[in-house]
């Protein structure tokens, strides 16, 4: 048995939403086994009010979410990190940082629910996609027995994770 808990960075350009919204799932639904945290390549400074307002419509502790760099990880003072998740395009695709210790990488890409256009109503069902979507991912992810995977095979079973779309109603459409 593992003593301490795994680190999970969840990594979006400007850590406002998506990986926010990873965050507060993984250490709801893995507490005690992982410690998720969310950071961004160009954070915007705030997280966004309607991912605040869906996450503290399911009861999720808001209180020290903020909006921050990925270089608070880079540090020798920063979590030692066992698994990096871009879970937006823009960050995949960018040039990230050497994290200590080489942690496992992989893509868990999720359209932008900041981008969602229409009424209140309709932007907010994007936003629950959007949790629904990471919520699968991560509830997949903190089951498997990853003490029993080798490298390799953990590493497909991140990247399978990722490529998962199953359900989306945005991606049947």
């Amino acid at each position: 048995m593992r003593d301490r808990p795994y680190n999970v960075l969840f990594l979006c350009t400007h850590n406002s939403a998506r990986s926010v919204i990873a965050e507060c799932i993984l250490n709801r639904t893995g507490q005690g086994k992982f410690m998720g945290y969310s950071a961004g390549s160009q954070p915007t400074g705030k997280v966004h009010p309607m991912a605040l307002a869906l996450l503290n419509k399911m009861n999720y502790d808001t209180s020290g979410l903020r909006s921050k760099s990925w270089e608070e990880f880079t540090g020798p003072d920063a979590p030692q990190l066992n698994f990096v998740f871009t879970v937006c395009d823009d960050a995949a695709n960018e040039v990230c940082p050497v994290w200590p210790g080489q942690p496992m990488t992989a893509h868990w890409g999720v359209p932008d629910p900041s981008q969602a256009t229409g009424n209140e109503a309709e932007r907010a069902f994007v936003f629950a996609d959007t949790y629904r979507m990471l919520n699968q991912r991560i509830s997949i992810f903190t089951s498997l027995p990853l003490r029993s995977l080798d490298e390799l095979s953990l590493q497909r079973r991140l990247d399978d994770i990722g490529r998962n779309k199953a359900g989306s109603p945005r991606e049947k459409a």
